[in-house]
């Protein structure tokens, strides 16, 4: 004879076994996508499943923006390589304000050349009247966003900021000639200020330091062939793409394409100290140099990011709670990242389009992949 149970206690029973599957613990993440695994290398020197789920992260979530392209580099390879839909290896991405960094390597090995002085006066032919304090700017002041000119970047209305009239308005024939007819707004050294324009007058004396001639084409091609010749053919970025102005001057603080790859490669050269496979391509010290903080910007060394801890009410674009504060990057428009963690071997490309509330929670994200990877 088979007892069954009362309804009443069929029913409690019944009760008391949900409760205890809906209390066992966080519900299971859903499982990865063949996509997301394919995405991750054979030794990424981080778990698989949770470096493909991190990075799967960056491509799925809708409140991070739209991540176009993500390489992640460890010890020198390929740790995870992932594109979104009509993208590829073979994509030249724009830098934006990723160009800043490239265009301080190059002030760098002027600086090597012996053609370029960092703490004598910016060599600006304009500046150099009698009785002009724009004299006292020096290399140094403009290569860590402190000249003191009046620049304003992103202001508003945005038509009237700084690197809007000169990049696509009033400025945009002659970049430089702009940028260095502003006047100073404070001391030169006084302050830190971030400016695009400043950029661009650095690429205009290195223009000036490869060439006596005023002929944009001619500056247009020493530049070009000095940045290929130095720069991207030693180091394999073999992609990378210079723009250039009607006046033949480097648009030096935001226009440069590569593809993701090449801007790996990019960053493990100052990873490595400006050392590629053995030969010392830009000068250990000025790597040194473009990573340590400015006087007036914890955050910011020469046209390059760091990872530092700021004062309370100061910017800082990364993230110095979840990485280490050894850590740099070259930062673009809209979410463009080369990062660089030196002890953790570690170098990221993170290239889309985020807009600042998305960039944000994008950027936490982006720690969740590199928190993946020890410091040694």
């Amino acid at each position: 004879m088979i007892l069954r149970p009362a309804p009443l206690i069929a029913l409690l029973l019944s009760a008391t076994s949900l409760a205890s599957c809906g209390s066992s613990g966080p519900a299971e993440p859903p499982p990865l996508s063949e996509e997301a695994l394919a995405a991750v290398g054979k030794e990424p020197g981080a778990p698989t499943k949770a470096l493909a789920r991190e990075t799967d992260d960056l491509f799925t979530l809708d409140e991070l923006g739209e991540t176009r392209a993500l390489v992640v580099m460890h010890g020198g390879e390929i740790a995870a390589e992932r594109y979104a839909p009509g993208y590829s290896e073979r994509t030249r991405f724009v830098s934006w304000s990723m160009a800043k960094t490239v265009t301080a390597v190059m002030i760098g090995m002027l600086v090597a050349d012996g053609q370029l002085r960092l703490d004598a006066p910016a060599p600006v032919p304009r500046w150099q009247r009698p009785g002009d304090p724009r004299a006292e700017i020096t290399l140094r002041h403009l290569l860590q966003m402190r000249s003191g000119l009046e620049h304003t970047e992103a202001g508003d209305p945005l038509y009237d900021s700084g690197e809007v009239r000169m990049l696509f308005l009033d400025g945009r024939d002659d970049m430089a000639d702009y940028a260095t007819a502003q006047p100073l707004e404070a001391e030169p050294g006084s302050k830190f200020e971030y400016s695009t324009n400043t950029t661009v007058i650095l690429a205009d004396i290195a223009a000036r330091a490869l060439t006596e001639s005023r002929n944009p084409d001619v500056r247009r091609k020493a530049v070009a062939d000095y940045m290929h010749a130095r720069l991207f053919g030693p180091i394999g970025m073999t992609s990378a793409v210079p723009e250039f102005d009607r006046s033949g001057t480097l648009i030096g603080g935001s226009l440069i394409h590569a593809t993701a790859r090449d801007w790996a490669k990019f960053g493990e050269l100052l990873r490595n100290k400006g050392s590629f496979r053995g030969e010392q391509i830009v000068p250990r010290q000025w790597v040194e140099e473009m990573i340590t903080p400015s006087p007036k910007s914890p955050q910011y060394g020469l046209q390059t990011w760091l990872n530092s801890p700021v004062p309370e009410g100061m910017e800082q674009p990364l993230f110095p709670d979840r990485a280490p504060h050894s850590a740099f990057s070259a930062i673009g428009h809209m979410g463009q990242y080369v990062f660089v963690s030196p002890s953790q071997k570690l170098t990221v490309v993170r290239l889309g389009h985020s807009n600042a509330k998305e960039r944000k929670a994008m950027l936490q994200q982006l720690a969740d992949v590199i928190e993946l990877y020890p410091a040694s």
